[in-house]
């Protein structure tokens, strides 16, 4: 159960304008993520600006961005941003068996490149600080904008993570 209640947007018709935009690019839907957000406008829409920006105008591929954020999930305990994002994952290219190694953490069917992304999105994930080793894995796969964005997306899923679990947000 969640640790606030859920905003209801019919309470302030002010915010209808960022009601709206949230809905719009997040398929037609007000998901409990947003409704709690909500809780503070100007916070829900720049979360809404950033995680547009991360997933629908990123040239990282989106087989890349799943893997990290199923990942992050599973190690910070995220069960609503795993399962919100299987089927994504699906679509942009990760394989059930994958998304289950995922989920267990035997991690030792992946390539070279994915296990370099991955001990990458740990690192960041479990240390904050990551070594020159790890980053020196991750140069030959991607372009310096991919890396910046790499970058980018574990850090604000680990945020997206973090607000979850520590609200307590209930799965739709």
């Amino acid at each position: 159960m969640a640790r606030l209640p859920y905003f209801d947007p019919a309470s302030a018709p002010e915010i209808a304008p960022v009601v709206e935009r949230i809905t719009r690019e997040r398929g037609g839907r007000l998901l409990n993520l947003y409704r709690m957000l909500l809780h503070s406008p100007p916070l829900a829409d720049g979360w809404r600006a950033l995680f547009t920006a991360i997933r629908q105008q990123a040239v990282l591929s989106g087989r890349v961005r799943e893997l990290v954020i199923l990942y992050i999930a599973v190690l910070n305990g995220a069960d609503y941003e795993f399962d919100a994002h299987v089927p994504f994952a699906l679509r942009d290219g990760l394989t059930q068996t994958e998304i289950d190694a995922l989920r267990t953490g035997v991690l030792d069917s992946f390539d070279a490149a994915d296990r370099a992304i991955l001990a990458y999105c740990c690192a960041m994930t479990r240390d904050v600080r990551v070594s020159d080793d790890a980053f020196a894995a991750l140069r030959p796969h991607f372009n310096e904008r991919e890396l910046v964005e790499l970058t980018a997306t574990i850090a604000g899923y680990n945020l997206v993570s973090r607000f979850l679990v520590a609200m307590a947000i209930d799965h739709e």
